[in-house]
């Protein structure tokens, strides 16, 4: 029987986890650097999406208001134990963020690290992430993305097949799915692998 994509990344995600700290060590500045970016504020309620094990609530302030979701229990677990480890009060759920179950309007930032890479619809994610955001709400997104105005050349195309596969699309441009989702790009910089990856700040228009 045929597995569709979103239960093949839970799947995935739950074999990766045990490593998953140490897989994305290198990624700690960044994250780090695109959090302090989202210049949280006291009393703030904040949204992880696709959370893993939690790295990024190392980077949180302890007066914001934390939810966070992942599509795997094991990494929801993890998660909760570094909040627990770290002395944050959160709020973490097992959920799909293709299809949030939070209500409309109740969140003043989002977070969304190394997920629309590898989540089946990322148009479906960010714009649930825009309808959860209150107006103006900001969004940290650090990723690997194509640029906009480029094509993946044959080679990457193939490759794209395995590493979609194994752990993420590599062809993905991040403009056209904020300009769906209903997001604004208001800063954009260089990060990881000489600009491989990218750290975006969007708002909800």
């Amino acid at each position: 029987m045929a597995i569709n994509t979103t239960s093949w990344n839970r799947i995935r995600y739950s074999v990766y986890a045990p490593f998953y700290n140490i897989i994305t060590l290198l990624f700690r500045r960044s994250r780090k650097q695109a959090i302090e970016m989202l210049n949280l504020q006291s009393n703030e309620r904040v949204l992880i999406v696709g959370a893993g094990t939690g790295l990024d609530l190392d980077f949180l302030p302890t007066d914001v208001h934390i939810t966070a979701i992942d599509l795997a229990p094991v990494m929801v677990k993890r998660s909760k134990r570094r909040a627990e480890k770290l002395g944050l009060s959160s709020d973490i759920r097992v959920m799909n963020a293709e299809k949030l179950s939070f209500g409309s309007g109740q969140f003043d930032c989002a977070i969304m690290h190394l997920i629309l890479a590898v989540i089946p619809d990322p148009v479906a994610c960010a714009s649930e992430v825009a309808r959860v955001l209150k107006p103006g709400g900001r969004v940290s997104i650090f990723d690997k993305f194509l640029k906009d105005d480029a094509s993946p050349a044959t080679f990457r195309r193939t490759l794209n097949f395995i590493t979609n596969t194994l752990f993420s699309d590599i062809n993905r441009q991040l403009g056209p799915i904020l300009h769906e989702a209903g997001l604004k790009p208001i800063h954009q910089e260089p990060s990881f692998l000489k600009g491989t990856f990218h750290i975006t700040i969007a708002e909800k228009k």
